[in-house]
């Protein structure tokens, strides 16, 4: 029996199958690479100088992407190389690609070719196509281009210039830049300009210029912006036509044939920014187009929503004294039905209003609250009340003037002075307050308690009436005055204004400062609650005095503050602010201010004066007139001249203070400066000038004070007169007379003096020995000759101590109780020495101060006093005993021992002995070295104190320069010579 069974394939079958697989694929890649690309061939170019673009075609067989190459056929430049996908016309089989040059197509030739490529392969290159230019030896004109080319704001755009056969190009401008010049060919040259601006209308000039020839040529370049519109909007003036506007918005530049167009739904737009369409179509476009771009719009709305009414026309007014009636028409019958709302503008004193009605197709309105007798003009415009677009256009303005009318009360006022006259004052009638031309005003006057009433009657110039309260009202009643002014005009009288008029009888509240800002002067002041009546404030110049002029103005109740402000205020002037409560009933002062609009220096200076007292000058200055201050006074600078500068002296705060001393100036002249400053800083100042003379009021006072004293002394000298005895009592008693042993006649007569024999006195000075103990000591004299010539022929000049001659004297006229035992001796002794007639009297010797110097005579006779003897008084007699201390002689006359040496009491009471220790007149260190020394003044025996002064005031006295006592004691000695 037979078996079916399925064969399957075998794996060497399945390989095989795959290598035929790839057989199959490795000869189709064969087949593919052996394919041969073909040339492309009828090539063609189609310029297009305008946009300068070139169109090349061509048929290419099956390939897809091209290598196309551009060159400037006379230098074989390169432009353009790239592999380029041209467009492939299935029809015919062309291919097709266009270039864009920079440069005008005009400018040179151009040669094109093209090769096939597909992948890495190409094929031959086309035949060369060459695009002819311009600059051919056959066209040898002198040529540019681009020729009004327009271009686009920040485009780059070249321009080429083909020279004439055989000539240089000089250069190439672009306005007035010359440009950078490259060689296309030998005749043709090329500039590029770069981001180019806005061009003139005209355009902007590019010139080429050659070097053989004074010759140019150019071309123009026009360079704008592509439109921009905004705001592009529909509406229906007539609720059935529709009206397109829109903004141009930007300048383009572009102007006359090259100017934007416009374009609304399809239908020229003529003029721009305004188009009309004679229904309505619900959806608008806008386009703008110029030569280098366009831009479009679009829009859409309701009819209801877009209504925007036409202005209305034939205005008309029906006008009384407080309204006017104004009419007008539509020119659309739609808007009878259309719901309007209308502004009414009204325009007076170039001041408008607006006013706003509305209805239903609305043709009139009623304006009311007008002034009468005013010029007004109305002008009216309307708009959809439902559905509110915008406000129409504005009608043709209407004039019209209301009737005149009787004239508003005026506003009066008062101005008292302080004598109780003063002015009844209101104020000129605005335009409003008239109502028509002022034909005068009637004042009257009228006192209730005395019943007094006087009318009078004004012209229409007139603001004012001077009053006199005194022939109205008495002191005693304190009565007042009411002044009423009516104002009236050609339709009759106004409503009376009353004022009342007090005598003042009180001093007014101080004045505040206000300073000025820029919304006026702010003047604040308490509420008070009792009071419920309005306020009036009033101003005026403060210089002003009688009779002043004032404005004021009106506040309502229950104010506490307002800020002044007109343009009658003027820098440098004061104004004073005045408040009043009830001025119409009963008007009460409560507050007053004062300011400045702006402070300046002052405009005079102070009057200054300068006087003297003592060493001080009194500056005295008087106070700078109100009007003069221009600013408050904060006060005074002094200041002292010192050659061109002004030093400051002092600075017074105190405007009140004028008066200032400088003190303890010294004789000369002085100039002083006063200037008064405010807060704008010092005016000028005043200068004065005082020459300080010596002190008159020191030597007044001087005389005044040696006046007192003499007048004291005299009142003393009267009472010592008066009470003498009381004084001599006190002061000076009477001193016993001493009692005389002997008879001692008193009878006076004539005493025989003999000469005596001068004795030399020589000056002993030792430095080693204390001033006290200096002395003078007696030297024997030689007898002198027959004609009283002194020592002989001695020199001069001599190692010896100096020697004066000195003579004794007598001394008194009457007997002296003698105070040494032997008065006898004593008194012979005086007598015999005597030998001039100089007399010394009053001086008191004290006994135990003198000691006497040994007599030469007894020296020399070998008697020697004894050591410890005493010396009395007594034996002095009635003679003269000069003082001195006991002092040693040596052998040559000089100073040999500080032990004394003692005179017998015999020989010492005969002779003078000066004193030795007198310093005022003594000798001093060049006097004893000298000719002529001095020796002091002698001592009586009955002196009552001692010349010879204490140790101390010796050696301070004894640098005193010398005194004229040595020039009188020797010219005495010498006439005193025998």
């Amino acid at each position: 029996m037979s078996r079916g069974s399925s064969i399957s394939p075998s794996k060497p079958d399945r390989d095989l199958v795959w290598l035929i697989c790839v057989l199959l694929g490795i000869s189709g890649l064969n087949a593919q690479t052996n394919i041969v690309l073909t040339a492309p061939r009828q090539v063609s170019l189609s310029p297009n100088f305008s946009t300068q673009q070139l169109s090349v075609s061509w048929l290419g067989g099956a390939a897809t992407t091209f290598d196309l190459i551009i060159l400037r056929t006379e230098f074989n430049e390169t432009v353009f190389y790239e592999t380029v996908s041209a467009t492939v016309n299935r029809v015919s089989g062309q291919h097709q690609w266009t270039w864009t040059s920079k440069e005008p197509l005009e400018c040179t030739s151009l040669s094109v070719k093209i090769c096939s490529r597909d992948g890495q392969t190409t094929s031959e290159w086309s035949e060369t196509q060459i695009l002819q230019g311009y600059d051919l030896p056959s066209k040898r004109d002198f040529q540019m281009y681009p020729q009004d080319r327009v271009v686009p704001v920040g485009a780059n755009t070249t321009f080429c210039c083909i020279v004439e056969e055989g000539k240089t190009l000089k250069r190439i401008s672009y306005g007035s830049t010359e440009m950078v010049v490259k060689n296309l060919s030998r005749r043709s040259y090329a500039v590029t300009a770069v981001n180019q601006g806005p061009s003139r209308p005209s355009g902007a000039n590019v010139i080429c210029q050659l070097t053989e020839i004074n010759k140019i040529i150019g071309a123009v370049v026009f360079v704008g912006y592509p439109p921009l519109p905004t705001d592009f909007v529909c509406q229906t003036h007539d609720l059935q036509t529709s009206v397109c506007q829109w903004n141009k918005g930007r300048d383009t530049r572009m102007y006359g044939r090259r100017q934007t167009r416009y374009y609304v739904n399809g239908r020229n737009c003529t003029p721009p920014q305004r188009c009309s369409l004679p229904e309505w179509y619900g959806n608008w476009t806008l386009v703008a187009v110029n030569p280098v771009g366009q831009y479009s719009l679009t829009d859409s709305a309701e009819l209801s929503h877009r209504v925007c009414p036409v202005a209305p026309v034939k205005l008309n007014r029906v006008v009384h004294a407080w309204n006017a009636t104004v009419f007008w028409e539509w020119t659309s019958v739609n808007y009878s039905s259309l719901a309007l709302v209308c502004q009414v503008e009204l325009t007076s004193q170039g001041y408008k209003t607006k006013r706003v009605f509305s209805g239903s197709g609305l043709q009139s309105v009623v304006l009311l609250d007008l002034q009468p007798n005013e010029n007004y003009s109305v002008q009216v415009r309307c708009g959809s009340q439902k559905n509110f677009w915008k406000w129409g256009n504005w009608s043709e303005v209407l004039p019209f003037t209301t009737k005149t009318y009787v004239p508003d009360a005026p506003d009066v006022w008062m101005w008292m002075n302080r004598d109780n006259t003063g002015l009844v004052v209101w104020k000129r009638p605005t335009p409003q307050q008239s109502h028509g031309q002022i034909t005068g005003f009637e004042v009257t006057l009228w006192n209730a308690e005395e019943n007094l009433q006087r009318t009078q009657s004004l012209s229409p110039d007139d603001y004012s009436l001077p009053v006199n309260l005194t022939q109205m009202a008495s002191f005693s009643n304190d009565n007042e005055v009411i002044a009423t002014v009516i104002t009236q005009n050609v339709e009759g009288s106004s409503q009376p204004a009353s004022v009342p008029l007090r005598l003042i009888d009180m001093d007014p509240p101080v004045f505040s400062r206000t300073a000025f800002t820029d919304s006026g002067f702010p003047l604040t002041w308490q509420q008070n609650a009792s009071t419920t009546c309005s306020y009036l404030i009033e101003w005026l110049d403060a210089s002003c005095r009688h009779d002043c002029q004032v404005e004021w103005i009106r506040v309502n109740a229950g104010s506490t503050n307002v800020s002044i402000e007109t343009d009658t205020f003027q820098p440098g002037v004061r104004y004073n602010f005045s408040l009043y409560s009830c001025p119409s009933s009963s008007p009460l002062l409560i507050q007053r201010w004062q300011g400045y609009l702006q402070e300046l220096v002052p405009s005079s200076s102070v009057r200054l004066s300068v006087s003297q007292q003592g060493s001080d000058a009194v500056l005295t200055w008087e106070e700078i007139p109100l009007a003069d201050r221009r600013g408050f006074l904060l006060g005074y600078n002094v200041y002292i001249s010192h050659g061109s500068e002004l030093l400051p002296l002092a600075k017074l705060s105190d405007h009140g203070t004028r008066k200032y001393i400088v003190k303890d100036l010294d004789v000369g002249s002085y100039k002083f400066t006063v200037k008064a400053y405010t807060s704008a800083g010092e005016d000028t100042g005043t200068t004065v000038s005082i020459m300080m003379e010596p002190g008159s009021e020191l030597i007044l006072s001087i005389l005044v004070s040696l006046g007192i004293v003499t007048l004291l002394l005299s009142i003393v000298s009267f009472i010592c007169c008066k009470k003498r005895k009381w004084v001599k009592r006190a002061f000076y008693p009477d001193i016993p007379e001493p009692k005389l042993p002997g008879d001692w006649s008193r009878t006076r007569g004539p005493l025989d003096v003999k000469p005596s024999p001068h004795s030399m006195v020589h000056i002993v000075e030792k430095s080693e020995q204390d001033s006290f103990k200096d002395a003078l000591v007696v030297i024997p004299e030689e007898e002198e000759d027959d004609e009283g010539q002194g020592i002989g022929d001695e020199p001069v000049d001599t190692d010896e101590p100096q020697s004066l001659r000195y003579y004794n004297q007598m001394v008194d006229e009457r007997p002296i109780r003698p105070r040494f035992p032997d008065s006898s001796v004593s008194s012979a002794s005086s007598m015999d020495s005597a030998s001039t007639d100089v007399t010394y009297t009053g001086i008191q010797t004290s006994c135990s101060s003198l000691v006497f110097q040994q007599d030469p005579q007894s020296a020399s006779e070998g008697h020697q006093p004894d050591a410890d003897h005493s010396v009395s008084c007594g034996s002095g007699g009635g003679g003269y005993r000069p003082q001195m201390h006991p002092i040693a002689l040596s052998d040559n006359i000089g100073l040999a021992s500080p032990e004394p040496l003692l005179e017998p009491q015999a020989v010492s009471s005969g002779g003078y002995k000066p004193q030795n220790s007198w310093h005022i007149d003594s000798p001093t260190e060049e006097e004893r070295n000298g000719l002529a020394p001095s020796l002091g003044s002698p001592v009586s025996v009955a002196s009552t104190q001692f010349l010879l002064l204490d140790e101390e005031d010796h050696s301070e006295e004894k640098q005193q320069p010398p005194s004229s006592a040595a020039t009188w004691l020797s010219n005495l000695l010498s006439s005193s010579k025998p």
